[in-house]
């Protein structure tokens, strides 16, 4: 067993792990926890986040949501969705999930299954401290069209194109705003209170949006 603590988020890798002892893990510790599962090869990473990666993690739930919102996108918020591929042996619990352009298809279930239910078109992973498993690799297997990762001060941004990611500069999702900008509000937010500046992103939202139709 390897553990790293940090002020966000402790982690904990265990090794030589059968995908069905996996499988049973999770459904003997049920939903109610706040820890997060990943699994992949082998190996299970169990993440419990502290304050800085929690607040992180719901101020950019809030910004997505106004982004969905002024470019008229509908949502589905996930959150830390179980994804399990029985098939690929793999499984996660990202920190936020999202169905926007899939949103209709899954508006009404209350149980997703990836192996039959699109995928989330978003997910989110806060990565203040580096997870030991490859998450890039990971929701590429499960055909997660894009994946954002957050380390504290920089937001990455990952398309997927022939089963593999890469980094790109602007969100096909929400373009024309740039969503790399997203760090310097949750800045702000420390400063300012998460309503004044969430209100600010709208406003800022709104211009690029108005600015890209001209």
């Amino acid at each position: 067993m390897v553990a790293i603590t940090t002020s966000a988020e402790n982690r904990v890798l265990l090794q030589n792990i059968s995908w069905q002892t996996f499988k049973t893990m999770l459904a003997e510790m049920g939903s109610e926890r706040n820890s997060r599962f990943a699994y992949d090869d082998g190996t299970i990473e169990i993440m419990t986040p502290q304050m800085p990666h929690e607040n992180s993690n719901r101020v950019i739930e809030a910004f997505v949501g106004v982004l969905c919102e002024e470019l008229g996108w509908e949502i589905k918020r996930a959150g830390s969705l179980t994804l399990t591929r029985d098939d690929l042996k793999k499984g996660a619990e990202p920190d936020s999930s999202y169905y926007i352009q899939n949103e209709a298809l899954v508006r009404d279930k209350e149980n997703i299954d990836i192996a039959i239910d699109p995928p989330p078109d978003l997910v989110l992973e806060v990565e203040y401290s580096r997870s030991a498993i490859d998450k890039l690799r990971l929701y590429a297997a499960m055909g997660v069209p894009e994946f954002w990762r957050y380390n504290g001060s920089v937001l990455r941004v990952y398309t997927l194109a022939g089963g593999q990611y890469s980094e790109v500069e602007t969100s096909p999702t929400f373009a024309p705003v740039s969503v790399k900008e997203i760090p310097g509000f949750i800045q702000e937010a420390k400063k300012n209170g998460e309503i004044a500046t969430t209100r600010a992103f709208r406003a800022w939202v709104q211009q690029k949006i108005s600015d890209g139709k001209q």
